[in-house]
Formats: C-alpha cells, structure tokens, sequence
C-alpha cells in the first residue's frame, strides 16, 4: 500500500547518491532545515525548501505531516538477518557466559543444527506469523527494508518453506518492511552429510538451487565460507554455480578465522562480503578495488565478545560499508538498530555520519536497491525515518534506545 504524503519543517538529513558510497564519500550527508519531502503514490516526487504546506488546504490529495523541525532520514536498510526460523537458542547463551566457542557449541550438536531441527519441527503458518513479529519491531526501529535469509532447513523442503514466507510477507498489502530474500542453503552441514561435505554442495547445486531459481523465491545466494564449514574451494564452486543460475553473491567472510573469504568476495564480484572481523588488509583492498560492499555486523562480535571487524580501516582503505543487525536465534539474538548505531561508532570508530550512510544507502547497495531506496531524493520510494529529535548525533549518543518517533512506508505513516 502506497499514499500520498506531505511532510513540512524537517531537517533532511541523507547522503545522496544512487549508489554505494566508499571511503571518504561515506562522511558526506546532504542536511537541509525547514525542508518539504513530497511522496505521490509511494515515491519521492519533491525533496526541498518549504513551499507553504502548512497552510490550511494546501495539497488536498496529501496527507500532512508536521515534522516541527525534527530529522528525517531515509528508512534504515538491515542488509543481513536470519529472521525466519523455528525454536530459541538461549541455554547456549548461558553456555557461551561460562566460556564455550561458538565453533565448541557447534561441535556438540548445537549452534545452526539446533536450530535446524526446530525449524523442520514446525509449520508455514508459526514460522510465519513468529517472523511477521521480528517484522513489525524492525519496522519501529526505522527499518524499511530488510534482508532475509534462509539456512535453517538445510534441506530441499524446509528451505523453500523459508523462502515462500517470506514470499508470502513481501506479498501483504499492509507490509511495513520489503524483503529481500536470499538463498543460504551453505549455512552449515546437515547431520545426513555429516563428513560428506562435498557431496552436500552437489546436492545444493543439483537437487535445491534450481528450484529456487525456477520459483524466484531468492535474488541472492550466500555461503558460510568458514572453517569447519564450507572451503574456500567449496564455496566458489557453490557460487560460480549460483550465478549461472543468476543468483546475485553474497558470502559470510573471515568471520572466525581468516581464511580469505573477502578475497573470494574480490575474485567473484560478489555483492556483499559480510562478518569480516578477520579479514586481511590485502583482502579488504581488493574489495574496495571491486566494488564488494563490506556488511559489518558488530551486534554479532557484541554478543560473541570478539575482535570487531576494522571499520575505520576499511572506510580509509576504500571500501563502502554497511551496517546490519545479523538478526539471528543464535549467535545474535537481536535486531536492535539502536545498538548497532552505537557499536559501530563507538567500537568500530566510525563516525556518525559514516554510520548512517552504512545503515542507509550503502545497506541498499548491499541489496542491490541503491537505485531505488537509501537516501532522500526524487525517484525514489517514499521510505523515511522520523527522529524524537533535530539533532542526528542522538542516534548513537541514546545508546540502547529507540529515538524513532514514526516509520514511513511509501508515503504510508506508522507510529513507533
């Protein structure tokens, strides 16, 4: 559902562009007081200097929205979330208090594999409706758009059932957030293929991707390209295969150990190489030579008390970089854009402006949607984001805490 909106006295702030911002590029916000933003039938049609709207019958078609100075943003990307999957994890939780690896958990049959037997356990319509919750507090934290992957089936039926929801969620009509679904069935070994770990990649590319290509329930195909998990060998032949059925590339680099996921990102162009809190300084430049948009996740090191991936090193290297939550029942139970703000500028050195280009139009860059979403211009879809505030620096400095006072969805107001 779309509307016409008229929003008067707001501070614009949103970097600009139509695609991903790198190195320093990122610092650079457009910020523009007693603004108007325009949206006709979802989409972006007037970004500038108040014209009178807040006069009485101006603009009968429109609705108006009085932001009394205080910020809009463009609506928050969340570029990488495992927010479709049955059961909870948190007796791990407590394991990992009192000092076990995730890897340790991994390895006694818990971890992704836990997770995999609840979400085979259950049905399209919890999966669904536990998801569509997720959804709605995304949406309150600013979110517009939001990655979703699949991974917790490991096999050809739960996998597309993950998928097919979110399918079915983009399809409301009343939808808060768009989803942009991505195909992760290299997210671990299932028990059946346990040692067989080359044949499990044959039966993804054989039995499991073409189905979802011939569906197009996916735009992406991702790996846990790891140790222990999936080669670096391994992985490429999954996604050279991925992209001959036309599969998008994404990957989860260098997460534990730095095995040369990022350089893999590098070598196949891929879209988006994500984790990266191991990833070495040649890899990380040849990223930024190839354009791959390096998705930090510091919730995940956050909860994992790990290194954080290097930020500022890889802003001053070159790269674009986004910021997502990592929404997942394991390893980060939590989508807390708040949070995310505060680590990546706190621990991740970035600045408050480098911050809010990585959770906007570089998330979209992420996705592939820089032409479509990710700051404040004309032609794009009318999703924004109201602040309790004129000043954007509270993003970070209200650590933990929502300052979203109202969502917008294609021109379409949802209270926070």
């Amino acid at each position: 559902m779309s509307e016409n909106l008229i929003i008067f006295d707001a501070r614009v702030v949103t970097p600009m562009g139509f695609a991903a911002r790198k190195g320093a590029e990122m610092g650079e916000l457009l910020v523009m007081d007693h603004a108007t933003i325009e949206v006709t039938d979802g989409v972006i049609t007037y970004v500038g200097p108040n014209r009178g709207e807040n006069r009485d019958g101006y603009y009968q078609h429109y609705w108006h929205y009085n932001a009394r100075g205080r910020c809009v943003l463009p609506g928050f990307v969340d570029s990488h979330t495992h927010f479709v999957f049955g059961g909870e994890r948190a007796d791990e939780f407590s394991w990992r208090l009192k000092g076990e690896s995730y890897m340790s958990i991994m390895e006694r049959g818990g971890g992704i594999v836990s997770t995999v037997k609840a979400t085979r356990a259950s049905n399209f319509i919890r999966l669904r409706a536990k998801a569509e919750g997720f959804l709605k507090q995304m949406n309150a934290m600013g979110v517009t758009t939001v990655e979703g992957k699949s991974g917790y089936g490991l096999d050809k039926e739960t996998e597309l059932m993950q998928l097919r929801i979110m399918r079915s969620l983009n399809g409301d009509e009343h939808r808060r957030v768009d989803i942009v679904p991505t195909f992760l069935g290299a997210h671990a070994v299932p028990q059946e293929y346990a040692g067989r770990t080359d044949d499990y990649i044959d039966f993804l590319i054989r039995e499991v991707m073409p189905c979802v290509a011939e569906a197009g329930l996916a735009e992406f195909c991702d790996v846990f390209c790891e140790q222990g998990v999936f080669s670096i060998e391994q992985s490429r032949r999954l996604l050279l295969a991925a992209r001959g059925m036309g599969f998008n590339l994404k990957l989860h680099a260098d997460e534990i150990v730095p095995l040369g996921g990022a350089g893999l990102a590098a070598e196949l162009s891929a879209t988006s190489a994500d984790h990266l809190l191991h990833a070495s300084d040649a890899d990380i430049r040849a990223m930024a030579e190839k354009g791959v948009v390096a998705t930090l996740l510091p919730l995940t090191a956050f909860a994992l008390k790990e290194p954080y991936a290097r930020g500022r090193a890889m802003i001053d290297a070159g790269c674009a970089v986004a910021l997502a939550t990592d929404l997942n029942p394991g390893s980060c139970f939590s989508g807390s854009i708040p949070l995310t703000f505060a680590l990546g500028c706190i621990y991740m050195q970035m600045s408050i402006e480098e911050a809010i280009t990585a959770l906007t139009l570089n998330g979209a860059a992420a996705l592939n949607r820089a032409g479509s979403i990710g700051s404040i211009e004309v032609g794009k879809k009318g999703d924004l984001v109201v602040l309790n505030t004129d000043n954007y620096h509270f993003l970070p400095y209200y650590i933990g805490m929502n300052c979203v006072i109202a969502t917008i969805k294609e021109g379409v107001i949802y209270p926070s």
